[in-house]
């Protein structure tokens, strides 16, 4: 039989309402009183039940994990860090798949109906309505790499990513590159159109360059592949700003097939730095997002909230790195 709340009780001589306390998170107990609870739990095997603690304490410590993207392998990296981040605080994610969906009401629905504490929205792809929607419902929220916005109306983490585009723009530039295009994600997502923007506007700065522009219909391998494929039968640019590393793996893997030199003949810039691009067989020059401080610091939001659900709303921007590998031609 499970050892229950009433034999750690009588084994350490207490009151089970004193056994309650010591086990839930704030509650006021003597630390002599801890000390001889927590003897006898340990004696004898015992573990707090979560549920039954729940339902005193009013809080499931239940997060929901909400994203889109499964098919993207930076998102396995996102969630290994996120889900350790919540465990470590005592915490535990709920995942909700949220591919396919164009409206948030669904999602709501579930993370109401399992009480989660609190949601980290965690898609740069997924309009902020879905955030929106959350916090209307009553859920303290955080939009980890969310799109930047001075006002905010949910807490955001993330980079800038205009700037990022004019990044990868300056490097393209410095190698003299002529002819370049940017191969985006899909059209309708926030963090396509950014990079788009950030991109062209430096572009546009230097006269004399030839720039044009696509996007494919995920942020996905197959997606960029297919995708450059396509230009690859047009008339293609010298190098590309993909919209993340996993098309810039595709578009590679186009490019290869078709018998072109990289970086010789074509060259490729990258956004994330995820484990993949470091592969020797890959070796992607990709402009660095710092993914574990964006979660560290998503997380720390998420933890403020649970304390102050009134906090106020705040935009929180990490900065961006070129990472050299082989895929640039080297500076001249």
């Amino acid at each position: 039989m499970p050892v229950t709340l009433k034999d750690v009780a009588q084994r350490a001589g207490v009151s089970r309402s004193a056994v309650s306390r010591t086990f839930t998170d704030g509650a006021s107990v003597s630390p002599k009183m801890r000390r001889k609870v927590e003897k006898a739990a340990s004696e004898l095997g015992y573990s707090p039940n979560a549920l039954a603690s729940s339902l005193t304490t009013g809080r499931t410590k239940l997060i929901g994990l909400v994203s889109n993207n499964f098919h993207n392998p930076v998102f396995l990296e996102i969630f290994d860090l996120f889900t350790q981040g919540l465990q470590e605080l005592g915490l535990r994610p709920l995942l909700v798949n949220l591919t396919d969906e164009t409206e948030p009401d669904g999602s709501v629905q579930m993370l109401k109906q399992y009480s989660v504490d609190g949601v980290v929205l965690a898609s740069s792809t997924l309009p902020p309505a879905f955030a929106q929607a959350y916090r209307e419902a009553g859920l303290p929220v955080v939009h980890s790499f969310g799109r930047y916005s001075s006002a905010p109306t949910v807490h955001i983490v993330g980079i800038d990513n205009v700037e990022c585009g004019r990044m990868a723009a300056r490097e393209l530039l410095a190698r003299r590159y002529r002819r370049v295009g940017y191969l985006g994600g899909p059209a309708d997502s926030t963090s396509s159109q950014d990079r788009l923007a950030g991109f062209q506007e430096e572009i546009e700065k230097n006269g004399g360059i030839g720039f044009s522009h696509s996007f494919a219909g995920a942020y996905s391998f197959d997606a960029g592949r297919a995708e450059m494929q396509r230009l690859l039968k047009a008339d293609p640019a010298e190098a590309y700003f993909c919209g993340d590393d996993v098309l810039s793996i595709g578009a590679l893997s186009a490019a290869e097939d078709a018998g072109l030199d990289v970086p010789g003949e074509l060259g490729l810039i990258g956004l994330n730095d995820m484990e993949m691009a470091r592969w020797e067989n890959i070796n992607l020059t990709t402009i660095r997002q710092p993914i574990r401080q964006i979660i560290r610091s998503s997380l720390e939001l998420m933890v403020a909230l649970l304390e102050d659900s009134e906090r106020y709303p705040e935009a929180r921007l990490f900065s961006c790195s070129v990472v050299q590998r082989g895929t640039l031609r080297p500076l001249p």
